[in-house]
């Protein structure tokens, strides 16, 4: 199994309630269950204030790298990364477990 996390960072200004970050979680919601070969998802904001923390994240899990990659080349998954793409960076961590 390929876990697969990713921790996005608001830009500067961007709020949580902005209708872009709202149409943006919205779109990764949906992805679970719409999107075949994904075996584990969960997505949610952080709550740490520390500094350092990122914002938002998803951690999600597939049967090997040919189904991680389905999911990054599918359609819904590429509509979502261009939402986020406007208002937020992110990086990316895929490891086998």
């Amino acid at each position: 199994m390929i876990r697969h996390l990713v921790l996005f960072k608001l830009n500067e200004g961007v709020a949580r309630d902005d209708p872009r970050v709202v149409a943006g979680e919205k779109a990764f919601r949906a992805l679970d269950g719409r999107v075949p070969g994904i075996r584990f998802w969960e997505l949610g904001w952080n709550l740490s204030d520390r500094p350092i923390a990122y914002d938002f994240a998803i951690n999600s899990a597939f049967e090997d790298a040919t189904a991680l990659r389905r999911y990054v080349e599918h359609p819904d998954h590429q509509a979502g990364v261009a939402l986020w793409r406007e208002f937020a960076t992110w990086v990316i961590a895929d490891y086998e477990f």
